[in-house]
């Protein structure tokens, strides 16, 4: 079979090039630019001489880095420097005396050096506990406290080997510091449980020396003798000291079961049930209803949060001698996630 005739290509124009070659009419005498291929540095850069003038491009503003800007708008809250043990314990991460002893332990650092008890620390500083940047609240800022109403079946902790359910699990997510737990409720016990960030009013509001009273309604099988009531009212002999109710009353029931209300002054491990058990009188049901000031709210449901307002918050600061944040300045809230 004969080969095909090759049909000439057209020639390009003929108009020449600076650089001596050929180049299409119209097209940029500069010549293309391969992808990925480096600018020559030798060669001389091309300019236009009879290019306008053009203004200058506005200077734009530097980028500032997220923590850097996080920083700077804390400041505009920012009160003077506060001692370092005090502000990580507002800050939600335990009482004073636990983080004397973590900054004397060395575990905490401030812009990278060691930090030693008393040291003053101002708004913008890095402070770290065992390597890990932390979020400080200074006393303008107002602490978060809220009533949870606990459901039975829930632990009072973040780590639990049987991996069961948490109370911090229903808590509304921050973004930055942690809620403190004031007081504990055991795994079967229903009822009012305070959270805060502040961990210096928690343990303010724990401490026995405020004397803030818990109550709860008790469901028990069968009435409870005169002698068994003298005997919780005047004290009892448990394995760890003596205790006693501040307040015993009858709240009625139906049945074979009956309800009483009770109240003490202290919060120890099970106490409740142990003095009934003391007695011989067994707790089927146990639910707290007061914790110092508050109240459960009769319509917070079980697994449900209320937050307390602002102004409440102020007042529970004074009456328990901490710093409150003037009027009139903003007040932080750490937003939720």
């Amino acid at each position: 079979m004969p080969a095909k005739p090759v049909k000439p290509r057209k020639p390009r124009s003929s108009t020449p090039s600076p650089a001596g070659g050929r180049r299409r009419e119209g097209a940029s005498s500069a010549p293309p630019a391969r992808r990925g291929a480096r600018a020559d540095a030798s060669a001389p850069r091309r300019e236009a001489e009879d290019a306008p003038e053009r203004d200058p491009a506005p200077a734009r503003t530097p980028r500032v880095p997220r923590e850097t800007s996080k920083r700077t708008r804390h400041q505009e809250f920012a009160a003077k420097p506060e001692r370092l043990h005090k502000l990580l314990a507002q800050s939600g991460y335990g009482s004073r005396r636990e983080m004397e002893e973590m900054i004397e332990a060395g575990r905490v650092a401030v812009d990278g050096e060691t930090a030693t008890v008393g040291l003053l620390v101002s708004p913008g500083a890095r402070v770290k506990i065992n390597g890990k940047l932390v979020q400080l609240k200074f006393s303008n800022r107002l602490p978060r406290v809220i009533l949870y109403h606990k459901p039975e079946g829930e632990i009072v902790s973040r780590d639990d080997p049987e991996k069961r359910p948490s109370v911090f699990n229903a808590l509304p997510r921050l973004s930055g510091g942690r809620w403190v737990a004031v007081g504990r409720l055991d795994f079967n016990t229903s009822g009012l449980l305070l959270f805060t960030t502040s961990g210096e009013l928690a343990n303010r509001l724990m401490h026995p020396r405020y004397n803030l009273v818990r109550e709860y309604a008790v469901r028990v099988l069968g009435e409870i003798s005169d002698e068994a009531r003298l005997r919780l009212r005047e004290g009892v002999e448990l394995e760890d000291g003596p205790a006693k109710f501040a307040a015993f009353e009858d709240a009625g029931g139906d049945g074979a079961n009956r309800w009483y209300r009770v109240a003490l002054y202290e919060g120890r491990n099970r106490e409740v049930r142990r003095m009934f058990e003391s007695v011989g009188v067994v707790v089927s049901r146990l639910m707290r209803v007061r914790y110092g000031p508050f109240i459960l709210p009769p319509g917070l449901r079980r697994g449900q949060v209320r937050e307390i307002e602002a102004p409440d918050v102020q007042k529970l600061l004074a009456d328990f001698g901490l710093d409150v944040p003037a009027p009139g300045r903003p007040l932080h809230r750490p937003r939720e996630r």
